[in-house]
Parts: C-alpha cells; structure tokens; sequence
C-alpha cells in the first residue's frame, strides 16, 4: 500500500492537530510547510486547500481572510467547539488503532 493512500485516511486528523499547535490558528500554505517539515513531503496544496475548504463545510474549523504583511490576503483557520471534538476523537481513535497494529507486528504497545 502506498503512503498516499494511507495518509488519506489521517490527513484530517492531522491537519486539525496543526491548526492546533499552531498557536489556534494557520494559513492554508503554512499548514503544507508544516506537513512537510513533519515528514509528508509528497503533500501539496492542492490536496490540502479542498481538504480546508470541507473542514470548514462540517464547522470543524473557522476561516478568516487577513491582510499579509506580504503579498495577497491570507485565509487563518482556528478549530471550532467542534474541531477540538473531531480531534480528540482521531486522537483516541489513533491510539486504539496504533495498539492493534502494533500487537499484530508484534512491536511494543504505544
């Protein structure tokens, strides 16, 4: 199984985690730097912007056009009541899920 098709399973959790950590609030190109310095560099904005734009649809996150300091207008996104839900859900959900495959390969139980 290749990495993408895993990945598109978690990406949404993941990028709630981002918007998360990043300090309450990211832009969407901040957000592909982000993932690609945690080690998805095959992540581009094109998958990410439909992704936000579907996030926002569901009310798990808030978007809010900003003047840049530099260039266009920017786009922050906090997570909503929620958001913070969806992702305290994936992060219970990724525990379980990490333990069982883990038993399985017969590695250590995170």
């Amino acid at each position: 199984m290749k990495e993408t098709q895993m990945l598109k399973g978690l990406l949404e959790g993941c990028v709630l985690a981002l918007i998360q950590q990043g300090a309450g609030e990211i832009y969407g190109y901040e957000l592909v730097q982000r993932l690609k310095a945690s080690g998805f560099t095959t992540i581009v904005g094109g998958t990410i912007y439909p992704l936000l734009q579907k996030l926002e649809k569901n009310q798990l996150i808030k978007g809010e056009m900003r003047k840049s300091p530099e260039g266009p207008d920017r786009k922050y996104f906090t997570l909503t009541t929620l958001g913070e839900q969806s992702l305290a859900d994936f992060q219970r959900q990724w525990r379980e899920m990490e333990g069982k495959v883990n038993r399985l390969l017969g590695g250590n139980e995170a």
